[in-house]
């Protein structure tokens, strides 16, 4: 009996080494080929994806790079990220040559938690739900479209600001952006502007933001089972919105330039077919993550730099009472306000040199080509870092010093300030970012200074960049 024990056991042993052995030679299996770029591949499946992480948890991902482009003296490294074999792309050139061959040479891609729960995704593949996106966002999101809606936007900032920082002596600033940028979302892309509406929206919306880049494990309890269940419950809650709006647009309650959802509803494609309800649920999901989320992080920021730096924080107050003061009473923010800030979109572009909202993205090499004289085989992640030019001295002398004049004029060299990314993939939000950050800082300065109330608060990337306590500070209203 102790003899079978022994040979069933032995058996597991060597059955499990096996497993491990085949799991190791598969993972190096996708780095062999000639003059691949230098670098480690680190452990099967796992690869260099904690490192590349905690980096950012301790508030420092440009260190996962630079330690890198040191050690291989190089600016193209092979690692391994997410279970797959990738290439990082650092500096200028790198920058210039991804978003130049954006579906030439890559494409996007995105991890395979995105079109699990985007389900509709699945029909096509994200990256294609993301074309269409591209084709349908301009109309509404060009400069001269967004005009008419900077009133509106001020509106909101003045009732955020009445509803959730008038009258307090301490507030949290992070939550309160994120508050902000999504009820902006909400009545811009879906003219949904009652609070209380809204907020049955924001806490499931968070669940699924917080969950949306992870381990894709749908297991009871993990962030991944929770963003699913809140996705289907905002799902739902949308396309009642959407059938709704189908009942007002035919009987002439709403107009096609009303929003983003009549626009959505009334488009076609090239076959002259509409997009279902399903479809339009998780593209106007989708939009109310990226018109939010960055901008928050930002906004954020800003608001920590200006506590840190008096003599910046007078100079935008200056600028935004300037503007305040040329306003009849009760008169609303327009294009043409919005352009006198030139010094504070300066200091706005500055906070996202330093601490951008965007710390990269995922290509997918669809050929194989050569960079700088290594090859880079076809199926490879390739991943494009912000940090990697835009604390670079390289490209910005004395990278760690905050100085908006570096925009003045020209500004910062071609392919080196990309807190949007670049090329056809550049953010379709852009110009909307800049609205809600500038509205936002009209509105913050020229009622308060502030303090922080934790000078040495921890700053964490996950996988953008947050005060770790959310950035909470003391009010001082002007006194009127």
């Amino acid at each position: 009996m102790q003899v079978f024990f022994l040979s069933l056991l032995l058996i597991s042993v060597l059955s499990v080494s096996i497993r491990l052995y085949l799991l190791f030679y598969k993972h190096r299996s996708h780095f062999t080929g000639p003059n691949l770029p230098p670098g480690k591949i680190g452990w099967p499946m796992a690869g260099e994806s904690l490192e590349f992480l905690s980096t950012g948890w301790k508030g420092h991902p440009e260190k996962f790079i630079f330690d890198r482009i040191s050690k291989y003296s190089s600016e193209v490294f092979k690692t391994s990220l997410l279970g797959e074999p990738a290439a990082v792309f650092a500096g200028a050139a790198g920058n210039k040559f991804l978003f130049s061959n954006e579906n030439k040479l890559v494409h996007a891609w995105w991890p395979s938690s995105v079109d699990k729960i985007f389900p509709s995704s699945t029909q096509t593949s994200s990256k294609e739900e993301a074309k269409k996106m591209r084709k349908l966002l301009p109309q509404f999101l060009k400069p001269e479209a967004l005009q008419r809606y900077i009133g509106i936007m001020d509106h909101i900032a003045q009732r955020h600001f009445a509803d959730s920082w008038d009258n307090r002596d301490e507030v949290i600033v992070f939550p309160l952006a994120k508050r902000f940028t999504f009820w902006l979302a909400c009545r811009l892309f879906m003219s949904i502007e009652d609070p209380a509406h809204v907020a049955k929206f924001e806490k499931p919306f968070h669940v699924l933001a917080s969950g949306l880049i992870t381990v894709p494990i749908d297991l009871p309890g993990t962030p991944f089972h929770r963003a699913i269940k809140a996705s289907n419950f905002i799902r739902k809650e949308l396309r009642a919105i959407i059938k709704q709006r189908k009942i007002d647009l035919a009987e002439g309650k709403a107009s096609q330039s009303q929003d983003i959802l009549s626009h959505m509803l009334l488009a076609t494609d090239e076959d002259g077919c509409h997009m279902n309800e399903m479809n339009i649920a998780d593209k106007i999901l989708g939009l109310l993550i990226g018109g939010h989320d960055t901008a928050s992080a930002a906004i954020t920021f800003l608001v920590k730099y200006m506590a840190e730096l008096p003599h910046i924080y007078e100079k935008v107050y200056e600028e935004q009472m300037e503007i305040a003061n040329s306003k009849a009473p009760g008169e609303l923010l327009n294009w043409d306000d919005v352009q006198k800030m030139r010094y504070s979109w300066n200091v706005a572009c500055e906070v996202m040199r330093l601490a951008p909202p965007l710390q990269g993205a995922f290509r997918e090499a669809i050929t194989d080509f050569v960079f700088n004289g290594f090859s880079i085989p076809k199926g490879w992640k390739l991943y494009w870092s912000a940090n990697s030019t835009h604390k670079s001295p390289e490209c910005f002398p004395q990278p760690e010093k905050f100085d908006p004049t570096r925009f003045e004029g020209a500004g910062p060299a071609p392919y080196t300030f990309v807190p949007f990314g670049g090329g056809p993939r550049m953010c379709p939000g852009k110009e909307y970012a800049r609205l809600e950050i500038l509205i936002f800082m009209h509105n913050v300065v020229k009622r308060f200074k502030w303090d922080k109330l934790l000078p040495d608060e921890k700053i964490i990337v996950d996988p953008m960049p947050m005060p770790a306590k959310g950035l909470p500070v003391r009010l001082h209203p002007h006194k009127p």
